[in-house]
């Protein structure tokens, strides 16, 4: 039933980037009404992801990677760095989103700056855990 949950997981975080990437483009035109939108779904996005990402290794456990030779170290890199940086996405991009709430335009803009690159390669990233996984080096 699970099985499905991967897939999901990596569409979520890619959407997510998606939305950034969007986000970004509209508040570079001074489009502030659909910036905020398209960083909103991104934080909805995200949550999702979250949620779904959790209850999927709440039944299913952990994956090994099954790769070897040189994808292991691009794998694992990849992955801590990932895992690190998603821990730190989570109070920066509540920082950066309540900020920018509250039109603390400044103060939005600077954290901003720090959140907005470390959470694209997050997504990005994301992405590629999956593809690693269950794509390219899949269990046996």
């Amino acid at each position: 039933m699970l099985h499905f949950m991967p897939a999901l997981n990596a569409t979520l975080n890619g959407l997510s980037g998606v939305w950034l990437l969007i986000g970004y483009t509209f508040i570079r035109r001074k489009n502030i009404r659909m910036h905020r939108r398209f960083m909103l779904a991104a934080c909805t996005t995200s949550l999702l992801f979250l949620i779904s990402y959790l209850t999927y290794h709440a039944f299913a456990g952990t994956t090994r990677f099954q790769g070897t030779g040189w994808s292991r170290p691009v794998y694992f890199t990849i992955l801590l760095t990932h895992t690190v940086l998603a821990a730190a996405i989570v109070p920066l991009a509540i920082v950066t989103v309540w900020n920018g709430l509250k039109m603390r335009v400044d103060f939005h803009r600077r954290v901003a700056r720090v959140t907005f690159p470390l959470w694209m390669y997050v997504s990005v990233t994301g992405v590629l855990v999956y593809f690693f996984l269950y794509q390219w080096f899949p269990s046996r």
